[in-house]
């Protein structure tokens, strides 16, 4: 049951990865720019001093779009479009290589900011978060205010905002007016604001669920409130089929979730081409390392060790790939996890080339528990694998 009196807001930073660009480099603001790769070559300087932009038709090789400001997303491109198919669409874009160290570091600048204002906080990636604004005694608009104020004065970015009674209206709600919005929406504006839009605009209903229910005749959200429970239940499953109906209605209990602890920390690269195993050995060989090494660094600063090290490699077929090792006692150590890892690639048949390569620990606890627990023989060292096509 959905909790009327709740107020939950969601807030989505405006184009992240491209505004943080922006700051760096103002005399890119108003024109189409597209971050993606990370080509040192994408931007030089000339002999004056003036700095030389990589435009996206000279793009050559596998990279894909991380974000791109309104301007170029005008022309037709978007995130996770590849670059070479951008090029196309969008030739005279301008070309940044993505710098994740910079986007980390604003992510933390703005969530200190809107924790100053309102503490209650989920967060959920780099760029977007939840806040249960439930027990303030201010008015929504002008939290709403205070919040981006407050992220502008730390970051001098802009963010939407939504507030609504849920997090999956408030989620809907913060992309009805970006750039640098504010949405408030009731229970009874449903009707008029939720229901003409697609379905696909409820976070959760993916492209092949929009396409069944399109051959259903079901394109608006409206038309899904309107649709039978009991057919969307035996088209989609009972579970699945009454979370659609309700959620087209509006209703969604799930909380706020302030602190949760995370399963896994991973890292992994896509190649610029595809590399061999034999004859890009070396190049491999350092890729391969250095995963291993910011993922121990990554356990290290969130204070977590790991027992189950595992790989996960994508063919040029694109099939995926995985295998695990669970360790007798945890680690965060980069050698330790390099000698788990290099033991999980032995088990897979490297006679293709390679797209992806990842590196992942699991079984993740608290740096600071000793383990106390005697393990059998058998337990010590337990290995799994599985292959999957995706």
């Amino acid at each position: 049951m959905d909790l009327p009196n709740r107020r939950i807001a969601h807030l989505d930073m405006d184009a992240f990865y491209a505004s943080v660009e922006l700051l760096r480099y103002p005399e890119l603001r108003g024109q189409p720019v597209v971050v993606g790769g990370r080509r040192t070559d994408q931007l030089r300087t000339a002999a004056n001093g003036t700095r030389q932009f990589t435009r996206l038709r000279d793009y050559r090789g596998r990279g894909v779009i991380t974000t791109s400001t309104y301007e170029a997303r005008a022309l037709g491109v978007s995130s996770g479009m590849g670059l070479m198919k951008a090029s196309r669409q969008a030739p005279d874009a301008f070309l940044l290589p993505a710098d994740f160290a910079a986007y980390q570091h604003y992510s933390r600048l703005f969530k200190a900011a809107v924790a100053s204002v309102a503490p209650q906080i989920e967060d959920r990636g780099i760029d977007e978060i939840y806040i249960d604004l439930t027990d303030s005694a201010l008015d929504s608009l002008t939290l709403a205010r205070r919040i981006k104020q407050a992220v502008h004065d730390a970051t001098q970015l802009s963010c939407s905002i939504g507030i609504t009674p849920n997090k999956l209206l408030s989620k809907i709600c913060s992309d009805l007016e970006k750039p640098d919005g504010i949405t408030i929406l009731g229970m009874g504006d449903i009707p008029v604001r939720i229901w003409p839009m697609p379905v696909r605009k409820i976070n959760g209903i993916g492209p092949k669920a929009t396409e069944k229910l399109a051959a259903l005749g079901i394109m608006t959200i409206g038309q899904l409130a309107a649709a039978d429970p009991v057919l969307l239940q035996l088209q989609f499953g009972r579970s699945f089929g009454a979370w659609m109906h309700a959620a087209a209605h509006g209703i969604d209990a799930s909380p706020v979730v302030t602190h949760s602890e995370p399963k896994s920390i991973s890292r992994e690269t896509t190649f610029e081409r595809d590399l061999h195993p034999r004859g890009d050995r070396a190049s491999l060989t350092e890729i391969f390392t250095d995963l291993c090494v910011r993922v121990a660094s990554d356990l290290e600063s969130s204070g977590y060790v790991g027992r189950t090290i595992g790989i996960k490699l994508r063919f040029d077929d694109f099939q995926t790939v995985t295998r695990d090792v669970t360790l007798p006692a945890a680690v965060s150590d980069p050698v330790a996890i390099r000698h788990a890892a290099g033991a999980c690639l032995k088990r897979v048949l490297l006679d293709r080339k390679l797209r992806l390569l990842g590196v992942r620990v699991s079984a993740l606890q608290p740096a600071d528990v000793q383990q106390t627990e005697e393990e059998s023989p058998q337990q010590k060292l337990a290995l799994h694998g599985e292959d999957t096509d995706r």
